[in-house]
């Protein structure tokens, strides 16, 4: 349940071409519906401008299912994040139209409502190809939060020249996500380079000193360039959810 479709319920009832009852029943779940394996939150959209997000791992396919049908009864877009092929199988014999994102792990029904209609939204860079799957996941969960996204792949500083090539995103993207494995210097040299928000994100790709993305994560906790903000370790959703936060309440100010 969203702010358009209750303002549109009380309208209805408002104006008499709904009765009391029958709003009720729509209403029924709200804010919160137990289904035995998980309390769903209905109430979050209005909160916090998103529905519920499915957190995938750790759940089983038919845990998953069930709880993508019973968030899709009362609103979409829903999202599953960290979800597998097999988790994919398991909603798709009960939602025909969900979409499978397989670089991002991403399971995702329905059309986001745009945000922005048109302009720089988020960027997303990432230091490496393989640090993509993490890149993937930003930028998947941006665009069904209903942000314009633009995804660079390989502009490490390894090679800053790369990075350097993407001065119009840097000076006109409303927020970057910098996601970096290894040593994570990117978020630092992209926020040395823009007025707008960084949002970092270390990724846990890297030799054994890198300790699992720890040593990333130190790194851009670290960093001496201002205005970056920090993610835990492999978390493209979180970025994604702080991207969108940042940009609505920029709107609504």
């Amino acid at each position: 349940m969203d702010k358009d479709k209750l303002r549109k319920l009380l309208r209805d009832v408002a104006g008499g071409r709904m009765n009391p009852d029958k709003a009720l029943e729509s209403l029924y779940g709200f804010p919160y519906e137990n289904i035995g394996c998980a309390r769903l939150d209905h109430h979050r959209h209005l909160r916090q401008g998103f529905p519920e997000v499915i957190f995938g791992q750790g759940k089983t396919p038919a845990q998953i299912a069930r709880i993508f049908f019973h968030l899709a009864r009362q609103s979409t877009p829903v999202l599953a994040t960290r979800a597998t092929p097999e988790d994919f199988r398991a909603v798709r014999r009960v939602l025909p139209k969900a979409v499978y994102h397989a670089a991002a792990r991403c399971i995702v029904l329905g059309e986001p409502t745009p945000v922005q209609n048109s302009g720089p939204g988020v960027t997303v860079f990432s230091a490496g190809t393989a640090d993509l799957p993490v890149a993937e996941e930003a930028a998947v969960c941006a665009r069904v939060m209903g942000h314009q996204v633009d995804l660079v792949p390989d502009v490490g500083v390894s090679g800053i020249h790369r990075l350097l090539d993407q001065g119009e995103l840097l000076r006109q993207s409303r927020v970057i996500i910098a996601v970096a494995g290894m040593e994570g210097a990117l978020p630092s040299v992209v926020a040395g380079l823009t007025a707008r928000p960084v949002i970092a994100v270390p990724t846990s790709i890297g030799y054994g000193a890198s300790l699992s993305g720890i040593a990333a994560l130190l790194a851009m906790l670290n960093s001496c360039a201002p205005g970056v903000a920090v993610v835990n370790i492999d978390n493209g959703y979180g970025a994604a959810a702080m991207a969108d936060a940042i940009i609505r309440t920029g709107r609504e100010a």
